[in-house]
């Protein structure tokens, strides 16, 4: 069965309580249990995530590209300068895998500062501003690519 890591970086783990009226009223549970059932009815493995961490993150898109695992990744705040991480997620797509790049909300609509990803430039794809729906898209884009 084909794998698939749902990498999720820091305050994520928040979801839920944090800002419900940006991110949504949501678990981090409920998204676990969400991606399993998506996964399943498309044939695919899902491994969801969350880490605070930004070392723990770069190690888990390391994994992804020993153990030949796609990825959708929402760096979260780490989405603007952390240049360790978009290295890391350049990894994953040299190696021929999809990384997908998500968020809950849609950050061109919010802060200045929001506006620039450095991981869109080498994702496969950028998904934003549809809350867990993001996430369900970027399965389902998997998906659809891997048939093609």
């Amino acid at each position: 069965m084909t794998q698939v890591l749902i990498l999720n970086g820091p305050n994520l783990g928040r979801l839920g309580v944090r800002e419900p009226e940006i991110y949504g009223h949501q678990s981090m549970a409920e998204l676990e249990r969400a991606a399993a059932r998506w996964g399943a009815d498309l044939g695919l493995e899902i491994d969801v995530r969350q880490t605070d961490d930004e070392a723990t993150l770069v190690g888990w898109l390391h994994e992804a590209v020993d153990a030949r695992a796609h990825v959708i990744l929402n760096p979260a705040a780490f989405t603007h300068y952390s240049y360790a991480l978009r290295d890391s997620a350049a990894q994953v797509t040299s190696a021929g895998l999809l990384l997908v790049e998500v968020h809950l909300s849609n950050p061109a609509a919010r802060e200045s500062f929001r506006h620039y990803s450095v991981v869109a430039g080498i994702a496969t794809g950028t998904i934003a501003g549809f809350g867990f729906g993001s996430y369900r898209l970027a399965v389902q884009a998997i998906s659809d690519k891997l048939a093609d």
